[in-house]
């Protein structure tokens, strides 16, 4: 038996982690993974397309990767679940698309999977945390935050590569609702899941997402051995561009996060190289020299725009209106600020579905980015109107009130609603006024005391 090759469903292990030429030796010269002398049955034949689709992942077509991946969860579907599998067709193909930026395919095979109940109950927690992170990808953080809810609901613990992947997605919700307390409890699950589990291929993305709220933390430290341990998988795989392009992204979120330039321009240099792997890593090579823009201070409006839409076109709205929403920040072009604020709302907008297709409100002039506690010190501002309705206050301003009492700063409460700093300060010193409040506790308790009563 030591003569005998291993089955071709030790592709994907052997491919996630690196282990490139016994990954071709199993497929062989003919691209078959059968075992000779050995009439082929539905699951051999989902094994060999899983095996193929593998290895086209990282040095073949992307697009042939994910057919055959996805004719795999095909074949298998028919089985009921009854295969014992190392990791589903579905949940690989549905990574391949992600990395291709194919959400809906992904979603779609995912779909199939669970009302399949293919790969039975183990695969049923990765499958749906895997939909929790396409949602996520597009920008809609409360369908993610459901799919997370409803695995960590379950009775069984995760296994270590799953609880890897929620510990992530927690994580990102987090960030990306800019709430720091709940990042920050997060993360203290997310260091646990990172001693328990290894780098392999698949777990690149939640890395990356690490990665980003580890520079945000300061705990680069924690992600910094996976970090060498990613590099070293990819380089055995000769650096494939379709795998290898969203950690570049995520390092490079990474610098801007930190505003490190130098680490900034190299990451962007990185993804110029990874953009031939599919339209989503192109999206991100366009968008990455905007980013080093934005830190130096040097924004082309128009482009900028163009790059932003060009993230949203492939799922990644959130990225998309952040990117328009940081270098309004940083013009003094007027013209320029309306029309990035008025396009980072947009793609906010279309990300999530939280303003259900209405238009955004008018962009408001950005001004200098504080980083004190949004009612650090009161603004001399004009009289402003009264509130419509019976409240003290206008919806805008119970908006950031709502924030406010979370204790974000003026920096995080203008890009959780696409304004500059300067107004977050402005409507602060309004409820001031309207309020007849002087110190920063006299205003928290009042601001409690209306939201509370408003329900």
């Amino acid at each position: 038996m030591s003569g005998e090759r291993p089955p071709a469903a030790a592709v994907p292990v052997l491919i996630g982690t690196g282990a490139l030429e016994e990954a071709r030796a199993v497929v062989g010269v003919d691209g078959s993974g059968f075992v000779a002398g050995r009439a082929p049955t539905l699951v051999d034949g989902a094994d060999d397309l899983t095996a193929r689709g593998m290895l086209d992942s990282v040095e073949g077509s992307p697009t042939a990767a994910l057919s055959g991946l996805a004719r795999a969860a095909g074949l298998l579907e028919t089985a009921h679940g009854a295969a014992l599998l190392p990791d589903t067709p579905a949940a690989l193909a549905a990574l391949v698309a992600v990395h291709t930026g194919e959400f809906d395919v992904a979603a779609s095979v995912l779909d199939r999977a669970l009302r399949t109940g293919l790969g039975g109950a183990p695969a049923r927690a990765r499958h749906r945390l895997l939909l929790g992170w396409i949602a996520l990808l597009r920008g809609a953080t409360g369908p993610a935050s459901e799919r997370l809810a409803a695995v960590d609901a379950g009775d069984d613990p995760l296994e270590p590569r799953d609880e890897f992947l929620a510990a992530a997605l927690q994580v990102a919700i987090a960030r990306r609702q800019s709430d720091l307390g709940a990042l920050m409890r997060s993360w203290t699950r997310a260091r646990q899941a990172i001693v328990r589990h290894p780098v392999d291929l698949y777990v690149l993305q939640p890395l990356g997402e690490l990665v980003t709220a580890a520079s945000r933390l300061r705990e680069e430290s924690w992600v910094a051995p996976h970090l060498a341990e990613a590099d070293a998988l990819l380089d055995r795989l000769g650096r494939p561009a379709l795998w290898v392009a969203p950690l570049h992204w995520a390092r490079l979120q990474a610098a801007v996060l930190t505003d490190d330039v130098e680490a900034a321009r190299a990451r962007s240099d990185e993804l110029q190289s990874a953009a031939c792997g599919s339209r989503f890593a192109h999206a991100m090579a366009t968008a990455a020299p905007h980013w080093v823009g934005v830190l130096e201070d040097r924004v082309d409006a128009a482009e900028v725009e163009a790059a932003a839409r060009g993230l949203h076109a492939v799922g990644l709205s959130f990225d998309g209106g952040r990117l328009a929403g940081q270098a309004a920040l940083r013009t003094g072009d007027r013209r320029a600020v309306s029309a990035l604020l008025a396009c980072a709302r947009a793609l906010q907008a279309a990300g999530t579905d939280l303003r259900q297709g209405t238009v955004p409100p008018p962009a408001e002039e950005p001004g200098p980015v504080a980083e004190e506690p949004a009612v650090a010190a009161p603004a001399p501002v004009e009289a402003a109107p009264e509130p419509s309705g019976s409240g003290l206050l206008s919806e805008r301003e119970l908006e950031v009130a709502e924030l406010v009492v979370q204790g974000r700063t003026q920096r995080e409460i203008g890009e959780a609603l696409f304004i500059s700093a300067k107004t977050v300060e402005h409507h602060v010193a309004r409820m001031r006024q309207r309020l007849g409040v002087g110190g920063r506790s006299e205003l928290l308790d009042e601001l409690r005391r209306i939201l509370g009563d408003r329900g």
